[in-house]
């Protein structure tokens, strides 16, 4: 099997709350924070994502890690950068918007659906690719990727991922994944999402031990 090209944290699944609101935003990222989850991500088709991108940075821990997502514009990173965003994350490879990001000194998350996505979005300065729509790209073709892309590029895949399929993503190659509606919906309940986020990071941290013995 291949190795992960990175060492497995929780730091690297990262929940992704498209339809947050801002009444909410404190209290889901205080849930998601206590069962594990260092990195959130805001999608800008939220309601005014960039209020729960204030809320969240305001009221986390130093180490948890908000973001902005479905980032399109160059205009966008530089509103997500004041709000307190630290990471952009967009569902394209869109240089532009790379190369503004690395220029505001945050971290780059574009999304690829094939190599040469994923090569346009490195030579722009990302560290990470989104694997995106993973479904798409399938285990098959991600493997193909993985023997191609410099081992320091983190590969994210996002879509379809949930704690029964973390295992054999990781096996192919993933290094950390992008969590959507199995872990967070609007109006799901806080307990619910409380479940969710610990069966996810248990599932995560079980692929990491499994990983670091093989």
């Amino acid at each position: 099997m291949n190795e992960p090209k990175t060492a497995l944290k929780t730091a690297g699944l990262v929940a992704i709350l498209r339809g947050l609101h801002p009444s909410e935003a404190q209290a889901v990222g205080e849930v998601l924070y206590n069962s594990g989850f260092r990195s959130l991500e805001v999608p800008l088709n939220s309601p005014e994502p960039l209020k729960s991108i204030e809320i969240l940075r305001r009221v986390l821990p130093k180490d948890a890690v908000v973001g902005a997502g479905t980032v399109l514009t160059v205009e966008q990173v530089r509103d997500c950068q004041a709000a307190g965003a630290q990471i952009i994350v967009s569902p394209n490879t869109n240089v532009k918007v790379i190369e503004e990001t690395v220029a505001l000194g945050m971290d780059s998350f574009p999304g690829a659906a094939t190599p040469s996505n994923a090569f346009d979005a490195i030579q722009a300065g990302a560290k990470n690719v989104k694997i995106f729509p993973a479904e798409q790209v399938g285990l098959a073709g991600f493997k193909a990727w993985t023997a191609v892309i410099p081992n320091e590029i983190g590969l994210i895949p996002v879509g379809g991922i949930n704690e029964e399929n973390m295992t054999q993503w990781v096996e192919a190659g993933a290094t950390g994944f992008g969590i959507g509606s199995s872990l967070y919906k609007s109006g799901r309940s806080l307990e619910d999402l409380k479940t969710r986020a610990d069966n996810l990071v248990a599932a995560y941290k079980t692929t990491h031990e499994m990983r670091k013995s093989a």
